[in-house]
């Protein structure tokens, strides 16, 4: 069958403020579309794939006509809700030779299941889980003229009747599935993360395993009990991944694995073997900060990595209690002190406005983030995304904007009792001006202007913080359509 993925069109403005949206930006490959993608390819069907970061919506549909699919797969985030029934009922509008059949799935579809087809008529069937073997059996079905009854991991829709069908056991042999199907990415360079964050172009997005073992208050799961944990890929099958991705050009990995170092050894193994193969890449890598030693960072380092993210979260432990982080401030000073004697270059995101956080917590982790000084820092909004613990008990927790485009780590989606949103804004803002404006910092990345591509990032990123000073309002006034 003829298959289209869709990511719907849209623009950084979409996501980040106006202001500072160039130093913010990224582009990352969306490997569960591409991992889709590749199980269609190797069940024998044609497979394309249409990213509306990169093409106007009208190029989406003038493609789709040209093409004349049998299936379209629309991908969903929660902000792009309204985007991707958008789009559906835009399709709907084609005159096609046949009537494609229109599937959504990713994070919010997953997340809400049922309640996207009573939302919107145009679209014939969700996903409610891993898309892998899910749509391939779909895809089997309909070349064979059958229903959608009893295909697990899917909600369809039966003329007026929406039926749910049982939900789909997550693949366990995640060695069984396909390499992401990364030639249909086009322009590779078109990938790139945030200014700054990445050594080398292009760059390769990898994932070593699936799922968490833990239970943060704000993490979208599809095992929500958690009772499969972390499912681990082999050690070989990653290096023949990477090994692939260098063949076909990329000269950086990013591993989005939850936590790289979720299990040691097998951690200490990959970058042994990475060093055993003489493989010349640059990777960057997050890791839990009770999961990592000095030892660890430095096989990490002496493997090519060159930065860590550390999700440190909070200033505060009563918050990070609340989130259930499962972290000390003392690790998280451990871990950052660690990778930067190894050489590692240090991110460390932040959340603004976790339940029970007051406006004197928040002034606390400002001077926790400048205490710690991390190469990098990030001061989120905390999001509660459908699937979530805390928006399955928002009541408990605070409020929630009704507003799907606020769901984007930008907009204050969420508004715990103890803060006002206004707060939240104000907190974010002056966050990144006392970071970013001290003196040893601007002269740290002054020093360290090495190439064109940091002369291009340090100048976003002193745009951006320019408007920081000069806008009393960059977050409070976030442009969503």
């Amino acid at each position: 069958m003829k298959c289209v993925l869709i990511i719907p069109a849209w623009v950084p403005e979409d996501i980040f403020s106006s202001k500072t949206a160039a130093s913010q930006i990224n582009y990352w490959q969306p490997l569960g579309t591409l991992y889709v993608a590749s199980s269609m390819i190797k069940a024998g069907h044609e497979a394309k794939f249409l990213n509306g970061a990169f093409i106007t919506h009208d190029k989406i549909i003038n493609e789709l006509s040209r093409f004349n699919p049998d299936f379209i797969g629309i991908y969903s985030t929660t902000f792009g809700w309204k985007k991707a029934m958008f789009t559906a009922t835009e399709i709907r509008k084609i005159t096609l030779p046949i009537r494609p059949c229109i599937v959504v799935g990713g994070p919010y579809p997953i997340a809400m299941q049922e309640k996207c087809l009573e939302a919107a008529p145009d679209i014939d069937a969700v996903v409610t889980g891993e898309g892998e073997s899910t749509v391939v059996e779909i895809l089997e079905r309909l070349s064979q003229g059958n229903s959608l009854e009893g295909v697990k991991g899917v909600v369809f829709r039966d003329g007026n009747k929406i039926t749910k069908n049982p939900p789909r056991p997550l693949i366990s042999d995640i060695d069984s599935l396909p390499f992401p199907a990364r030639e249909l990415l086009g322009n590779a360079n078109n990938y790139i993360p945030p200014p700054a964050t990445y050594k080398r172009k292009p760059v390769a997005v990898i994932m070593t395993a699936r799922g968490c073992n833990r239970k943060c208050l704000f993490c979208f799961q599809i095992d929500k009990e958690r009772k499969l944990g972390i499912r681990y890929r082999s050690i070989e099958n990653v290096m023949q991944e990477i090994e692939l991705c260098l063949k076909q050009g990329y000269r950086e990995i990013k591993f989005i694995d939850d936590t790289f170092a979720a299990d040691y050894d097998r951690a200490l193994k990959i970058t042994d073997e990475i060093r055993r193969r003489r493989l010349d890449f640059t990777w960057f890598a997050s890791a839990c900060v009770n999961q990592v030693d000095k030892p660890l960072l430095k096989a990490f380092k002496d493997a090519g990595c060159w930065a860590i993210l550390f999700g440190a979260e909070s200033g505060v432990q009563k918050n990070l209690n609340t989130i259930r982080k499962g972290i000390t401030l003392d690790q998280i000073r451990k871990a950052v002190k660690a990778a930067k004697e190894v050489g590692l270059t240090v991110h460390t995101p932040f959340l603004i406005g976790i339940p029970g956080q007051t406006f004197e917590d928040g002034l606390k982790t400002i001077e926790f983030a400048c205490e710690l000084n991390p190469d990098i820092a990030s001061f989120h909004a905390l999001t509660p995304f459908p699937g979530t613990e805390l928006y399955d008990h928002i009541e408990k927790y605070g409020t929630m904007s009704e507003d799907l485009a606020d769901f984007t780590y930008q907009g204050a989606a969420f508004i715990p009792h103890t803060m006002t949103r206004d707060e939240i804004a104000k907190l974010r803002q002056l966050a990144f001006k006392r970071f970013y404006s001290r003196p040893r910092v601007i002269l740290k990345r002054i020093l360290g202007l090495r190439s064109v591509h940091d002369l291009k990032a340090a100048a976003k990123g002193f745009r951006s913080l320019l408007w920081m000073w000069l806008k009393s309002d960059v977050f409070r006034n976030h442009e969503n359509p």
